[in-house]
């Protein structure tokens, strides 16, 4: 029975937000349509636990609309309230052929720029990707009042400012699209490695990949979404092996290359290649940089010439000091430690809060034979990951 629960519930998250994202366009409502949608599954929990549909799509569309029409009819949804009704005729006809676009329209919706990032991001992870307030707060490691707020005031802004439930014109695009790549990275970034806690919330990269793979069929001619899609996949591939069986951090050069899953790294392979035809970007380079180690057959194989190319292109395209110190990091394999504690030397400043930076000029002076246990200390002090934290300190005691 728990295993038929888990099935109907990855069916149900994986189906709500092509059916949510309908159910706006026709009742012109978040609200009203996580409101039908809810009815629906319950509707649907007792006949599919006997047998789940070919389409759940169509079935819980089908459910929700006639609960959405009965709603209607005894006034417990009031269309003058809706800011984004499109259609006000509750029993127009619903083609499932435009599910796809109703969910493009949605993602832009949560990620719309007159909310705030953290709002974008509560409320992708709770209207698209079916997360409930608790996994959101558990996740970002913040109380689930917080984040149920965020979610409120989020909506009460789309209603408030009649923001369009719609996918932005051409000339708009590129820079609504980038806000929404920002929110999925950000989700991805949280589950590659958290701020406190376990080092890894595999759920979150996992749901990151999903909306990411579902951008791609969605914007199929736009070159960073199938970038940001690569550089996401070469990661989830690799997840499994960052971590020991104690949870102990596990570097790139450890890891064990033969549990790297394949299929997601060839899926990453695809779009990378698709991206590489439409264009360029910094996700696209940043994909270019995670494909070269996800295809190393070894650590000492790695092309460190090519990566190092990669990162000067991205230095160039988009300038910021964390860009500079996975640069140097380049810089003292291809070329050398002494090299690499060079590159490192303007950088102190703009990441004097960054325990990564401290961590890398304390390897790169290991590597040097020099006295690394200050810099170890002060990465220690500046992270609260429980898996990098126990790696920090067993450095340091290797250090005496």
């Amino acid at each position: 029975m728990e295993e038929l629960n888990r099935t109907l519930e990855d069916v149900l998250r994986r189906e709500k937000s092509r059916v949510v994202g309908a159910l706006v366009r026709t009742l012109g409502s978040i609200d009203a349509a996580e409101e039908a949608f809810q009815e629906a599954v319950l509707a649907a929990l007792p006949s599919w636990r006997r047998d789940v549909p070919a389409n759940p799509a169509a079935w819980l569309m089908t459910a929700a609309k006639n609960y959405a029409r009965d709603a209607a009819r005894h006034r417990r949804i009031v269309d003058a309230k809706a800011p984004l009704l499109v259609e006000k005729d509750m029993v127009a006809t619903q083609t499932f052929d435009s599910i796809n676009d109703d969910e493009l329209r949605l993602i832009f919706t949560c990620c719309h720029p007159a909310l705030t990032l953290d709002s974008q991001v509560a409320l992708t992870l709770k209207i698209v990707a079916g997360l409930s307030s608790t996994e959101i707060a558990r996740a970002f490691l913040a109380p689930e009042k917080t984040i149920s707020q965020r979610i409120t005031r989020a909506k009460k802004t789309i209603e408030e400012q009649r923001l369009p439930y719609e996918v932005p014109e051409r000339a708009e695009l590129p820079e609504r699209l980038a806000a929404v790549l920002a929110v999925v990275y950000l989700i991805f970034n949280e589950g590659h490695t958290t701020r406190e806690g376990p080092l890894m919330r595999p759920a979150l990269q996992a749901e990151a990949l999903r909306l990411c793979r579902l951008l791609c069929n969605l914007l199929p001619n736009e070159p960073e979404v199938f970038g940001l899609f690569g550089l996401i996949a070469f990661s989830v591939a690799r997840a499994g092996t960052r971590a020991d069986a104690r949870g102990d951090l596990l570097l790139l050069s450890e890891q064990d290359r033969a549990l790297w899953d394949r299929a997601t790294i060839k899926e990453g392979l695809l779009a990378l290649q698709r991206a590489r035809r439409l264009g360029g970007g910094s996700y696209v380079l940043q994909a270019e940089i995670s494909a070269c180690h996800a295809t190393a057959p070894t650590w000492v194989e790695t092309e460190w010439s090519r990566i190092l190319g990669f990162y000067e292109e991205l230095l160039a395209l988009t300038p910021s000091p964390v860009v500079a110190l996975n640069r140097a990091v380049a810089v003292c394999m291809h070329v050398g430690p002494a090299e690499g504690l060079e590159a490192l030397e303007a950088l102190e400043a703009p990441l004097s809060g960054y325990h990564l930076f401290y961590a890398l000029r304390a390897d790169f002076r290991a590597r040097l034979g020099r006295d690394a246990r200050d810099d170890y200390r002060r990465a220690l002090q500046l992270t609260s990951n429980e898996s990098e934290r126990r790696f920090l300190k067993r450095k340091i005691d290797e250090a005496h």
